[in-house]
């Protein structure tokens, strides 16, 4: 699959697993841990719209900033926009490989990404995302505590791009019953 540039303003669904299907969470410090790296790395880079990490794979939903609102250092081209998640993921690698006494790679290859340029699509893979943790028959989507979706429905600040993605669905309610007639 060829790699999709990351254009300004544009969506982007990525994705990964572990190498040879492998788990890249296996406690719940992992999972924090990702997580705080993601807004370490990507919240300057991208508006995060939705996630899921699940023990062997993750899914991001992603809007690259213009280019008016990136760091200096990328606007100044000192540094490459994709530094940002070969950051995140070596970091999270090195980490994951010295808790566990592992070597070598943890996820496959490169991460995937596609560009989402339909908002149909859109509405869909947000809740493709945010429903995967019952896809996969790990507990019911709603009470996952490594998703988007608990975050999307709550009045807690966030720094998930909640505003926008409820007014994909109109109102929260509706999103909640979309998202449950879906499962």
């Amino acid at each position: 699959m060829k790699l999709q540039p990351l254009k300004p303003s544009y969506y982007y669904h990525f994705y990964n697993r572990g190498n040879n299907k492998e788990n890249i969470f296996i406690e719940d410090d992992n999972y924090y841990y990702f997580l705080s790296l993601m807004k370490k790395y990507l919240i300057s880079i991208a508006n995060i719209y939705s996630y899921c990490l699940l023990p062997n794979h993750f899914h991001l939903l992603l809007r690259r900033k213009d280019e008016h609102l990136l760091p200096e250092n990328v606007k100044a081209g000192k540094t490459i926009i994709y530094q940002a998640f070969s950051n995140l993921f070596n970091a999270y690698t090195k980490a994951f490989n010295k808790k566990y006494n592992r070597t070598g790679s943890l996820f496959q290859k490169h991460p995937k990404r596609i560009r989402i340029e339909n908002e149909d699509y859109l509405r869909n893979l947000i809740i493709y995302i945010n429903t995967n943790p019952s896809h996969h028959n790990i507990t019911d989507f709603s009470e996952y505590q490594f998703s988007s979706y608990k975050a999307l429905i709550s009045i807690k600040p966030t720094l998930l791009e909640r505003d926008a993605v409820i007014e994909l669905f109109d109102t929260v309610e509706n999103f909640k019953y979309i998202h449950e007639t879906k499962k």
